[in-house]
């Protein structure tokens, strides 16, 4: 098969067609809103206009349209102030009787670890199974507002936990199983649970790892837990640990229990989700259940455009964030397609063999997974059919415009490819995609419906055209509630409204194009300063990573001289030097792709770069060793080791 190119052009690389745009539900649920309110509604702009101005019918309509169970009082919007703002302060739900809103013997899960299909789940088994798991709780004294965290792999049992938990009102948290004790204890110790739910172990990239020493550690520094349900993921089940019961005998005990659900209000939370914790303790980011559903059933059925039975895939773990916004997909009436374990085992084909057997609709994935493919050489279009497959989903970081490139010359030439963009902050999208815009090369589409996000300059105005920082200025209804064990507000009000009062300032350094689209060029507190300007660390990562030589980099800032100097750090492929030639092509690449401001004076080459849990690489944490300061918080990093290796570096010293 001959491999199409694509260059940068005034040509978008894909456009929807007539057909796809009329039947998609945004136009449904644009025509609806231009026949009650009599407003124009010609295209996207329009409908984000409206959805700004008039966020109290927007809300309203969001509430009809999807279809959200419970009770949704008169008033939409108490006040309007960040923080402050109350969304639906009369309603009551329950976010699990949402999620299940949906009987019978359709597919509700597929589960594959590592290239294995478990059997699928069915609509009827899932209601079954958290309603088994829910008298679990209830008879162990469960209320709502008490806390039940979980200890998990990507797998079936860990939504029928958080489910039975929300239909409860019990607050949920959660953490993969390659987390270190110490990382566990600094999210769950903070919260308090009652209950762990934990798996006996996990397996990745082919080996089992079984997770009882941990364990033992984690239930002993968790003096509030009174219970403990094991999932024999490996087989093993408690194995004499303290506080703990066999999953299966547990709702085994419970066959024939009622499904029920706690209507609560609208703010009751339903998550805490933790910070990365890279600086520090990670913060305890406390989300509702009425914002959090909300958000998710606009993004899933309007942005996202899912239908009942279309299947949505999401590579994340328990520790994501994307895990959360997954499972929310069963809102809508989509059957989930869950993935545990390494996405290169056996091999590069593993999520693509996935796709084809279970028939995935939507594909969602990291920007960094995108580009080890492309430098793989992988071409999943010569092998895979992907006829299903209609839209691709990226995030976790920016996806530069050759990952683009990439994705239609050799993944898929005619899906939507949206990057989106929000974060564990609002458990939601600031910027992503829509079914009605085209795909431009390495843009993020569109503001999110409802989202007033801009650019500001540093003094607060909007700026079009150069980067910025990126923000809300409208109160939406997934903002946190608050942090825990943050009384006053203060570390939340810190968090996101100290530098522009009133205004959500994500942290984000970000630029609106002339497609009115978005490019995010990193984080703020990550970018580069040389000579007093401003660059963002991704706007060098999109030419690095062009080159076949180098398998990834890392840019940070040191401090040189009353000055600040760009050293970048760089992963070779197996078998290639960092020589001079190298360090030239380096260099000339960066500098011709993006400006001679943001050639680095160092470039060094490392075996390795430490990145988070959920795979993000942490240039904090390496600025932080470079200039001799301890990295508070190892726990948060998937290998802590690679910090030795940026220790004391004498190619720094002159």
């Amino acid at each position: 098969m001959k491999k199409e190119t694509f260059s940068e052009t005034d040509k978008p690389l894909w456009t929807p067609t007539e057909e796809a745009v009329a039947g998609s539900n945004m136009r449904a649920f644009m025509d609806h809103v231009a026949a009650r309110y009599g407003v124009a509604m010609n295209d996207y702009a329009d409908l984000h206009h409206w959805s700004v101005t008039a966020r109290e019918n927007f809300w309203s309509e969001i509430w009809d349209f999807c279809g959200v169970v419970g009770t949704k009082g008169a008033r939409v919007l108490d006040g309007d102030t960040m923080p402050g703002a109350k969304f639906f302060p009369d309603a009551s739900l329950n976010f699990a009787e949402n999620l299940l809103s949906r009987e019978g013997d359709d597919v509700a899960l597929y589960f594959n670890n590592e290239g294995v299909n478990a059997a699928p789940v069915t609509w009827t088994q899932l209601r079954r199974d958290v309603a088994r798991f829910a008298a679990v709780l209830r008879g162990w004294g469960i209320a709502p507002g008490d806390r039940v965290a979980a200890f998990m792999p990507n797998c079936p049992e860990a939504l029928i936990a958080m489910l039975a938990a929300a239909s409860i009102g019990a607050v949920f948290s959660s953490c993969s199983p390659d987390f270190g004790v110490r990382g566990v204890l600094d999210r769950f110790g903070q919260t308090e649970p009652k209950v762990l739910i934990a798996c006996d172990g996990y397996r990745y990239a082919g080996k089992t790892l079984p997770s009882h020493e941990k364990l033992a550690e984690i239930i002993a520094g968790l003096p509030t837990l009174e219970h403990v349900a094991i999932v024999p993921f490996i087989g093993e089940g408690p194995k004499g640990l303290a506080k703990a019961e066999d999953w299966t005998k547990l709702l085994g005990a419970h066959d024939g229990a009622a499904l029920t659900f706690t209507r609560l209000p609208f703010a009751h939370p339903l998550y805490i989700m933790f910070s990365s914790g890279t600086t520090g303790v990670p913060k305890c980011i406390v989300h509702s259940a009425g914002g959090t559903l909300l958000q998710h059933m606009k993004e899933h059925k309007l942005h996202v455009g899912l239908k009942p039975g279309e299947v949505l895939f999401y590579f994340s773990t328990c520790g994501w964030m994307m895990w959360n916004w997954l499972v929310s997909g069963l809102s809508v009436g989509a059957t989930l397609a869950l993935y545990d374990g390494s996405p290169f085992h056996p091999s590069g084909d593993v999520l693509f063999d996935y796709a084809d057997e279970v028939g995935v609709n939507v594909f969602g994935t990291s920007a960094k997974f995108i580009d080890a493919l492309k430098k793989s050489g992988a071409k999943p279009r010569e092998t895979h059919k992907l006829d299903s497959v209609r839209l691709i989903l990226s995030t976790g970081s920016p996806l530069v415009p050759e990952s683009f490139d990439y994705v239609y010359a050799d993944v898929k030439r005619d899906a939507a490819l949206c990057s989106i963009s929000g974060g564990t902050d609002i458990l939601a999208c600031f910027v992503g995609g829509s079914p009605l815009l085209p795909v431009w090369r390495g843009e993020i589409q569109a503001r999110g419906l409802a989202m007033a996000t801009d650019v500001w300059d540093d003094e607060g105005k909007p700026v079009r055209g150069q980067k910025g920082e990126l923000v809300c200025t409208k109160a939406f209804p997934s903002m946190p509630i608050g942090f825990w064990n943050d009384a006053d507000g203060a570390k939340y009000n810190a968090a996101y409204f100290d530098r522009f009062p009133g205004v959500w300032c994500h942290g984000d350094f970000a630029e609106i194009t002339a497609h009115d689209g978005f490019i995010i060029h990193g984080r703020s507190d990550a970018t580069l300063n040389p000579g007093g300007v401003r660059i963002g660390t991704a706007e060098i990562y999109a030419q690095v990573e062009q080159l076949t030589e180098v398998q990834e980099a890392l840019a940070i800032g040191q401090d040189w001289e009353g000055d600040a100097r760009v050293v970048l750090f760089v992963i070779m492929k197996a078998g290639v030097a960092l020589d001079a030639a190298m360090e030239a092509k380096i260099r000339k690449r960066i500098r011709e792709g993006a400006s001679p401001r943001h050639v680095p004076a160092k470039i060094v080459a490392v075996a390795d770069i430490p990145r988070t849990k959920s795979g993000k690489i942490t240039e904090l944490a390496v600025r932080d060793i470079v200039h001799g300061r301890s990295v508070k918080n190892v726990e948060a990093l998937a290998n802590p080791e690679a910090l030795d290796l940026f220790k004391n570096l004498a190619a720094l010293q002159s």
